[in-house]
């Protein structure tokens, strides 16, 4: 068929159009924008510069020049390409390092390198459970979980967010065998934690695997950044064989990539059963070597960390203010994620749009990937940003609230 043929009437491909426009009624279209690097945490978007408060480099290590040197030295010792899956020649010398460095730094026996933390989650959990067994996930868990859960073909429970007494309740009527608990360790829309050691124990009680999605809190949580569980008290010595921990490499630690961790036997499992693991073409090793970089930083920098939480402490202060004579609401979070609740989807584009009108971008979030009613501003702070940066978001803010 030409390609400038219309398509009948009568068939579904035509109906893309009005698809479209009721997205675009129900303020839901998405919109791409290209961006470039400045200085700090300035960008280029579409040709014009901004300050953004939209980037999960939570410290700042994205172009930080260890990294940089680094990964250009991966590239002249390996190239650009790692020429096949883990499986057969694409396990480097690098990667394995890698594997070696990330069990180590987050204190648990071993850790599985992976080429990217969506298909990590999207294929861990069908490697663990399948037909017949039962994976209870939290109301709230991110996207991959959810598609990790649906792809295993287990029943799926979704318990209401962070409530224990309805997953205890959820556990006990299950007749499965084999059961695994999901949850995100640090929320990515609302930036609050789960209470991790709650998870466990009821894990503990109906014998059951925990899976933890870290992707937020490594290098941010922790001692020297080493994650959510580490906060816990739940690594070395303290660590179960019961939990399966998963952190991204593409937040804090500012490369690209993913890992699991845990006990031997589990994650020898996990390499032999995981199939984005065995049929995908493994990560360049001059991203693990970058990735190497980037973990001596986190343990060795603290600095990096107190300069996030100071602007973390300064935006929910700056904020307070607002809150009471807005409306908006400010979620609990000790995190580099600060959700604004607003509301409504129009009135969090046009917040959007303004802060956007002066030199400010920070992303609106609206449904499905939160909750209808709850469309909000999801405000991500970085080491990157300086007292002066968070001051003009707060000056912003303010006049944009002002009637």
């Amino acid at each position: 068929m030409a390609m400038n043929q219309a398509l009948p009437h009568s068939s579904w491909l035509a109906e893309l159009p009005q698809q479209l426009a009721a997205l675009d009624t129900q303020q839901l279209r998405r919109t791409r924008r290209s961006v470039a690097p400045l200085q700090g945490a300035h960008i280029l978007v579409d040709g014009q510069p901004l300050l953004q408060f939209c980037s999960n480099d939570y410290l700042g290590l994205a172009s930080h020049p260890d990294l940089v040197n680094a990964a250009r030295a991966g590239a002249q010792d390996f190239g650009v390409g790692s020429g096949g899956s883990p499986m057969v020649s694409g396990h480097s010398t690098a990667n394995a390092a890698l594997e070696a460095d990330l069990a180590r730094f987050v204190q648990l026996p071993r850790a599985l390198y992976f080429y990217a933390g969506f298909a990590t989650n999207a294929s861990v959990i069908p490697a663990l459970v399948a037909a017949g067994d039962a994976v209870f996930s939290d109301s709230l868990n991110h996207a991959s979980l959810i598609d990790g859960c649906r792809l295993s073909r287990a029943d799926i429970q979704r318990y209401p967010h962070g409530d224990l007494a309805a997953l205890d309740t959820l556990l006990t009527a299950s007749p499965a065998r084999r059961k695994l608990v999901v949850s995100d360790a640090v929320f990515s829309m609302d930036g609050n934690v789960a209470d991790i050691p709650g998870l466990l124990a009821l894990c503990e009680r109906h014998d059951a695997l925990l899976m933890l999605d870290d992707a937020h809190g490594l290098g941010v949580l922790g001692p020297q950044g080493r994650g959510s569980l580490a906060a816990a008290g739940l690594t070395g010595e303290q660590a179960s064989p019961r939990v399966l921990y998963m952190a991204t490499l593409s937040k804090a630690a500012g490369v690209s990539g993913a890992f699991v961790a845990g006990s031997e036997v589990l994650v020898e499992w996990l390499l032999q059963k995981t199939r984005s693991y065995t049929f995908a073409t493994a990560a360049p090793a001059l991203l693990a070597r970058a990735l190497q970089a980037s973990l001596r930083l986190m343990e060795h920098e603290p600095v990096l960390r107190a300069r996030l939480q100071a602007r973390i402490q300064q935006l929910r202060a700056g904020l307070a203010p607002l809150l009471a004579r807005t409306g908006w609401r400010l979620l609990p979070s000790d995190t580099a994620i600060q959700a604004l609740v607003v509301g409504d989807n129009a009135a969090a584009l046009a917040l959007m749009e303004g802060l956007r009108q002066r030199g400010l971008w920070v992303p609106a979030i609206r449904p499905p990937t939160v909750l209808q009613g709850t469309a909000r501003l999801r405000i991500a702070l970085s080491a990157a940003h300086t007292e002066d940066d968070v001051e003009l978001l707060l000056a912003a803010l303010t006049e944009l609230a002002t009637p």
